[in-house]
């Protein structure tokens, strides 16, 4: 059994990290997406769009946003898998837009739909609905407000559209707007808006044999207005967590030939359930939404919290700089592996004597 370490070499590092990141492809013509919208006669809608699922709840917030704009349950929108026979020239899910582009295409498809059914219902029922006032909410169109309230169901609606021969088909299409950048000059507005993050770290440091743990980590994330504040958690939590790993286990090695050698789970670490912090404390900020016109004023969530993941590289350092009492900076190289920790624990000490 390994003993505990004597008080005097054992270290706690503190560090808070803040980041700002755009949000944007920097390559302008990326910045678009598309979506295709059926509406089928038992009520039921489709929804295929430009985006890849892998796993971040990309589908799960596209259905959401067609089921806000037509007023129905989540249960009554399908997602089919991305395919370019659907959806043609699509950009790829990277830069932390894929709901920002996709979920844009996906309003724009489920609106012009909305807008063509109140047009329908306007002219079709012979009590003369209310076209300005027209909604559609809990599965039902609704006109009018108080007594004079009409109420159509969502099934009725669409089947007699369809009997009347009107579109339940709609392309939807999206291009981020305001962006632009001269490489040759560094000019423009690359980005159409910034997501913004801190994390607090606090790691207990063996400053002897270089071994580490994570004990606590507290985030704070703006992501606007969440469009699923569950899933935004996750991805929070997931990145950093990943963030964590790229900096501290991840190691790339290379023999004498040039041939990467760290290349399975036995020689290149990622970061396991094991290697959570005890506490971890995570928040999304509420009450300020986008400033800029985004999908219901969210913000990305995919990378941004990546970086926070420096946070632990820094709360390293600060335990390593307590051995000087803070007198000296110490040098280290990143991915911070415990060999690396005591190598620059050794190097600090003597540095200060």
């Amino acid at each position: 059994m390994r003993s505990t370490p004597p008080a005097l070499l054992l270290k706690k590092g503190l560090a808070l990290t803040p980041v700002k990141f755009g949000i944007s492809f920097t390559a302008q013509h990326l910045n678009q997406a598309g979506a295709l919208l059926h509406v089928y006669t038992d009520g039921s809608v489709m929804i295929n769009h430009g985006g890849t699922e892998m796993g971040q709840g990309l589908h799960t917030k596209i259905c959401q946003v067609v089921a806000r704009e037509l007023g129905l349950d989540l249960d009554n929108v399908r997602i089919t898998a991305t395919r370019t026979d659907k959806v043609p020239n699509t950009s790829p899910t990277a830069a932390s837009s894929g709901a920002d582009l996709n979920g844009m295409a996906a309003r724009d498809a489920a609106s012009k739909l909305r807008e063509r059914l109140f047009d329908f219902a306007a002219e079709h029922y012979s009590e003369g609905l209310d076209r300005e006032g027209m909604r559609l909410e809990d599965g039902m169109l609704v006109a009018g407000f108080g007594e004079s309230e009409r109420s159509i169901p969502w099934g009725e609606l669409v089947q007699t559209a369809y009997l009347n021969r009107i579109s339940l088909s709609e392309k939807g299409f999206y291009a981020t707007p305001l962006i632009h950048y001269d490489r040759s000059v560094g000019q423009g507005r690359p980005f159409y808006y910034y997501a913004f993050g801190a994390a607090v770290a606090e790691v207990s440091v063996d400053t002897l044999s270089g071994e580490y743990q994570v004990d606590r980590v507290d985030i704070l994330h703006d992501v606007g207005d969440s469009l699923n504040p569950a899933i935004d958690i996750g991805q929070v939590e997931g990145g950093f967590i990943q963030g964590m790993g790229w900096l501290t286990s991840e190691e790339l090695k290379w023999n004498d030939k040039g041939v990467l050698v760290s290349d399975g789970p036995a020689t290149y670490k990622i970061p396991t359930f094991g290697d959570l912090p005890p506490i971890f404390n995570v928040a999304l900020m509420e009450g300020h939404p986008n400033s800029m016109a985004s999908l219901y004023r969210s913000k990305a969530v995919g990378e941004p919290p990546f970086m926070l993941g420096i946070s632990v590289w820094s709360a390293l350092r600060d335990a390593l700089s307590s051995l000087t009492d803070y007198a000296l900076s110490p040098h280290l190289d990143t991915p911070a592996t415990p060999e690396r920790v005591m190598l620059a624990a050794n190097v600090i000490r003597k540095r200060a004597l």
